[in-house]
Order: structure tokens, then C-alpha cells, then sequence
């Protein structure tokens, strides 16, 4: 059994693979988990050629069957899990009168429903971390859309703001149990995601992965007596 053990989600490239990083870094053996196997398997074999404890499980993480298959294959090879990041995401932008409902669904099942299998299927290896040391934590990645509403960003939106709400309410009902949440709401960064913005936003002026993994970091070093329920990454030209 590993001494500590991480899920990430959307691990494949950006945020999620900056953050399984510094988690291997910080000492944690990684399940990584994404949608698509060969990203997913190169990522995997770029940070264990770094020296770090990882495995890849690919899966639609929108998938009840999928999501039971990358927790199952975490329990069997590491038998704990202290840290658990739903970071898999979709945004697409559509006007509300063209919205496509296979695109609604898309984002409906990846940046919320399965962030709530998730948690169902990892509360109880999460519990038992959180009897341990008082400090299980899970991340959930959020977005400064889910803040204030944007156009054409409206489903994209309304699925972090119902992270934000989930978030608050997985404090109030598993905190007695030494379990954390805390939902991050970065605003432009610069990965894939933003490409559609970049010829407004350059790259250089975007907010890094880097900078998202650092707020993981600062989790993991708070004492159990200490919940952050959010963190806003914000540019310096956008205020908040």
C-alpha cells in the first residue's frame, strides 16, 4: 500500500497533468484518468520516466461504469486514496438559441456528473483517509465562469457554478469525517481549452498550470483545522 495515493481527472495534458505532477512530487502514487488512451498512456509514461509512482486508466468519465472501473483499478493497486482531483472538463461555446444537445449533454456529464460518481464511488477510501490524518482532500475544478455568467458560455458556466454549490455542500456534509473539498476557479490558462481566446488573450499573459498546480500544493500543507471552500486564479487586467 502506498503511503499516500491521488486520483486525477482530465490528467491526459493542462491542469490535470501539472497537478498529478506536483501530487507525485509531494510524494503521492497517481491514478491518472482521461478519455483518450494514447494521450493518456504518454502522459502516464512522461511522469514515471521522472521517477514518479503513476498508473493511467482511460474511461468516459461521464460513464457510471467507467468512473467504478478508474476507482476500482486505484483501490487494487494502491488500496488508499488521500486526494482526489475531478478536473476533467469540456467548455463550448454555443448561443442558447443553437445549442446542441449532444454538446449540452457532453458538458452536463463531464464537468458535473461525473465529478458526483466521483465522490459516491471514492467516499469510502476517502473516509478511511480522513480517520487516519484528518486531511483528506479533494479538488474540484471549477472556473471563474462559474462566478459570473458569460455569453455563449452559458452551459460551460452553469456547470462549475453547480461545482461551486456541490463543493460548499460536500464541506457541511463530510467535514466531520476529516474530508475536504475545495472547488478552484481559475480564469483564462493557458492549455488547449483556450485556444479560441488567444488571439485576444496571448498565451504569455495567461494564467500557467503551473500556477493552478501551486494552489493544490498549498492545500496539502494546511493543518486539518483549516478548509478553504474556494481559490480564484484571476489575470492582473481582469480584477475579480
Amino acid at each position: 500500500m502506498a503511503e499516500r495515493a491521488a486520483i486525477v481527472t482530465g490528467a491526459s495534458s493542462g491542469i490535470g497533468l501539472e497537478i498529478a505532477r506536483l501530487l507525485g512530487q509531494e510524494g503521492h502514487a497517481v491514478t491518472m484518468a482521461a478519455r483518450r488512451p494514447e494521450k493518456l498512456e504518454a502522459a502516464t509514461q512522461e511522469l514515471a520516466g521522472e521517477g514518479l509512482d503513476v498508473q493511467a486508466v482511460a474511461g468516459n468519465l461521464g460513464v457510471e461504469e467507467d468512473v467504478q472501473r478508474v476507482v476500482a483499478a486505484h483501490r487494487e493497486r494502491y488500496g488508499r486514496l488521500d486526494v482526489l482531483v475531478n478536473n476533467a472538463g469540456v467548455g463550448i461555446g454555443e448561443p442558447v438559441d443553437g445549442l446542441t444537445t449532444k454538446k449540452v449533454d457532453l458538458q452536463l456529464q463531464t464537468n458535473l456528473r461525473s465529478v458526483l460518481l466521483f465522490y459516491r464511488e471514492c467516499t469510502p477510501m476517502l473516509r478511511e483517509a480522513g480517520a487516519e490524518h484528518r486531511n483528506a482532500l479533494v479538488v474540484n475544478m471549477a472556473s471563474i465562469a462559474g462566478k459570473s455568467g458569460q455569453p455563449w458560455l452559458s452551459v460551460y458556466g452553469a456547470t462549475k457554478a453547480a461545482i461551486l454549490n456541490f463543493s460548499q455542500a460536500m464541506d457541511k456534509e463530510m467535514a466531520k469525517d476529516g474530508i475536504k473539498s475545495t472547488a478552484l476557479c481559475p480564469a483564462f490558462v493557458d492549455t488547449a481549452m483556450t485556444d479560441f481566446v488567444k488571439g485576444e488573450v496571448p498565451p504569455e499573459k495567461m494564467i500557467t498550470t503551473q500556477d493552478v498546480a501551486e494552489g493544490v500544493r498549498f492545500l496539502l500543507r494546511l493543518s486539518p483545522n483549516c478548509i478553504v471552500p474556494e481559490i480564484t486564479f484571476a489575470r492582473p487586467d481582469e480584477g475579480l
